[in-house]
Parts: structure tokens; C-alpha cells; sequence
């Protein structure tokens, strides 16, 4: 059945710290603020909405048991509507979307919404644990290694130099900043207000106009010590002996930023989109997940857009603007070297080393990002990627409508 795409709205990125201007709500209040923006600006009967599928990826103490069902409740929707928490690391908000939108391709579902949250300033990353880490076994077997290393041993296979990284990551901030100044997120990104209605952020905070190539390579690299002292970098060398030397080139100007966030996607069959005269503005055309090499673990996008463009029987060159979550400048190269990507078609508004990568809620985000600048370049189709810790890659192909 097909399954369009209604709406999308965000919040926008706060700065994933104590001083960070989104730390005083809860992850609860944040991640309802997309879905009250969707009932309000849709009218919609929330008692319509078969599910709401939410990504969190470190689902502790505030964040923790069903918080998507917790936003439900505190968006005031209908208490019928079900909500579930998926967790599949940094593709979650993309997965999310492809959650509920596969219910309705399968006719389980009419409505649904897909979407993400993440409050890095108060739930910490890695505040989960988890056996991958922690066990010895487990890191034993996987060649574990932190992904800041995993990031340095990809550019070191790629041959990516510190001038790549950063040339591109100063290229993230000038366009976000160029994308902000016209208005380009206007439509999307809802102004976050705390409990008494004061406006808390209504643009994302991380930006940094200013920077340049010669201001990110005043930056000292920030996993060599971890990879030479803590040995991270003999374990990567032990899983591919075919790199002599690990150069460490990525640093906090060209890796993600760690923001809070949340967002939302409002996606639904024809029939119920014409039966509440809702229009749709793009039509999924097909989403694929794979697993990749756990120690390498950032190389997932290109077979997972792949595996999305072979069950839509299209080619790289069908697709007219491509979003990837800029999780190390190392990660979005080597997409583009692998599928011959221009830099004029990917990432067109900036991407995370800008704007921040709120774990959970960036994929539902991106995805958001390129449907609107379809809109605004008139341009078909896009494809959306991320990269997923653990090995692992997410993405969606859609199709302007």
C-alpha cells in the first residue's frame, strides 16, 4: 500500500549541556513538543493515530521505559493512541519513521507517526552501559573500539587527511548558517517553550558562522590519546593489519555535535490523508537497514542506500539531493567517493558537525530537512542515510509528491 508523508516538524538543536538552553525541560516535555506542533497545525483527531513510534537511544532514567508513550500522554492525545520506543543507536529516528510506516504499507495502520528524542544534556551518552563495552567477551570477539577511533581508522583506510575533514566541516557551518539566514527551517522547527510559555530556543544553537578551515586545524585531534594509551588503536590494527598507522584527524569541529532534540513525522495511507483533506508532500519510496563490520562500524550508509535503491529499482544517479547524518566529516566522504555523490547534492543545509546529532531524533530531523528543500528546489526524489554504531547503516528513499 503506499504511504506518503503528511508533515514533519522539530524542535531545534540545543546544546547538549548544563548551560545548553533546552537542559531545563525534561526529555518527556521535549519530545511531545513535535507531536502537539502536529495535532495543532494538522487539526488533527489524535484518536485517529494508530501508533506513534519514537527513537531514544540511551532509554535510562529520564529517558527511560516507554517515553514515547509518556509523550503521548503529555502531548494530551487521545490515551487509545499505543506508543513504542525503538532503539537502533544513531539510525533510530529514521528507523522509527520506517517502523510506522511499514504498519501502514501492511494495512495494519492507517495513520501513524514516527520520530526521536534525545537530551544529551541530561541522559549522558553511554549512560545505558551495555555488554557490547563492557563485557570482556563480548568486546573480545567484536574488536571493540570506541567510535571516535572507529571514525580515524575509516579516514586512514580512505585516505582522508585532516584538510578533507575539515574543508568539509567548515562547508557544514557555512550552509547551515546560509540555510538558517533564508529561512530555509522556517516551517519546520517549532520554538520550544517551557512550562509557562516562554520561548526557551527557536534555532539551533551549535552553529558557528565563523568557522574555517584554519580556525578547525588550530584543533588538537581528540582520540589519540585514547587510541595509543587506552590501546583502542591496536585493537583496530589487529582487525585490519593492513593499516600501518592510525591517523587521528577527527576532533570536536569535524565530528557531531551533542545536542538535545526531538522530532516528528506524520505519515498515512491516501485514503485517510483524503478522508481528513490532508495533502501529502512525498511518497516513501523504500527504506533498508544493514549490518556492517562492528570495529570499522561507520561504513554502513553506502550498502544500506544501496539495498534501498535496488528494492526501488533505482540508481545512484536517480536521486536528486542525499542527506547523511554527518556523524565524522570521514563518514560523509566516504559516501560520496562510494556512490559518486557530488558536494552540491548532499547535505545541502548543513548536517549534525553544525547543527548537532541528538541521537535518537536525527534521522526523523534529516529526514524532514531534504523533504523541504525538495519542496523549495523543486526536485523529485532524495535519499537518507545514517551510519549506526555497532555496525550498521539506515535508509530511506522518498519521493516528492
Amino acid at each position: 500500500m503506499e504511504t506518503y508523508i503528511y508533515d514533519h516538524v522539530r524542535t531545534p538543536r540545543g546544546k547538549g549541556k548544563p548551560d545548553g538552553s533546552l537542559h531545563e525541560v525534561t526529555p518527556v516535555w521535549l519530545a511531545s513538543r513535535p507531536l502537539v506542533a502536529l495535532r495543532e497545525r494538522n487539526h488533527l483527531d489524535t484518536a485517529l493515530i494508530d501508533d506513534v513510534v519514537m527513537g531514544c537511544v540511551v532509554p535510562v532514567g529520564e529517558q527511560g521505559g516507554n517515553i514515547a508513550r509518556m509523550a503521548v500522554l503529555q502531548a494530551d492525545f487521545d490515551q487509545k493512541v499505543p506508543a513504542l520506543q525503538i532503539n537502533r543507536y544513531c539510525g533510530s529516528g529514521l528507523e522509527a519513521v520506517s517502523f510506522a510506516a511499514a504498519k501502514v504499507m501492511a494495512g495494519q495502520a492507517e495513520m501513524a507517526i514516527g520520530g526521536g528524542i534525545e537530551m544529551m544534556s541530561r541522559v549522558p551518552m553511554g549512560a545505558d552501559g551495555g555488554a557490547w563495552a563492557q563485557d570482556p567477551q563480548v568486546a573480545f570477539k567484536t574488536y571493540f573500539v570506541m567510535q571516535g577511533i572507529s571514525a580515524d581508522l575509516l579516514a586512514s583506510l580512505r585516505g582522508h587527511s585532516r584538510s578533507d575533514v575539515d574543508a568539509y566541516s567548515a562547508e557544514s557551518h557555512r550552509r547551515a548558517q546560509q540555510a538558517w539566514s533564508e529561512g530555509r527551517f522556517d516551517r519546520s522547527v517549532v520554538p520550544v517553550q517551557d512550562f509557562l510559555g516562554l520561548t526557551l530556543l527557536s534555532r539551533d544553537e551549535t552553529i558557528r558562522p565563523a568557522t574555517s578551515s584554519e580556525s578547525l586545524a588550530a584543533l588538537k585531534p581528540a582520540f589519540t590519546e585514547m587510541g595509543e594509551k587506552y590501546g583502542y588503536d591496536s585493537v583496530a590494527m589487529q582487525r585490519y593489519p593492513q593499516v600501518e598507522k592510525i591517523e587521528h584527524i577527527h576532533h570536536a569541529g569535524n565530528s557531531s555535535g551533542i545536542v538535545d532534540g526531538a522530532a516528528a513525522v506524520l505519515v498515512g495511507n491516501a485514503a485517510v490523508g483524503a478522508r481528513l483533506g490532508l495533502k501529502p508532500r512525498a511518497r516513501i519510496v523504500s527504506f533498508a537497514a544493514v549490518g556492517s563490520e562492528p570495529t570499522l562500524m561507520l561504513d554502513g550508509p553506502a550498502p544500506a542506500a544501496r539495498k534501498a535503491l535496488a528494492i526501488a529499482g533505482m540508481q545512484p544517479s536517480d536521486i536528486d539531493l542525499w542527506e547523511l547524518n554527518e556523524a565524522f566529516a570521514s563518514v560523509v566522504l566516504t559516501l560520496m567517493e562510494e556512490l559518486s555523490i557530488p558536494h552540491d547534492r548532499i547535505n545541502v543545509n548543513g548536517g549534525a558537525i553544525a547543527m548537532g546529532h541528538p541521537l535518537g531524533a536525527t534521522g526523523a530531523m534529516i529526514l524532514g530537512t531534504v523533504l523541504d528543500e525538495l519542496e523549495r528546489t523543486g526536485k523529485q526524489t532524495a535519499l537518507v542515510s545514517l551510519c549506526v554504531a555497532a555496525g550498521m547503516g539506515s535508509a530511506m528513499i522518498i519521493e516528492r509528491v
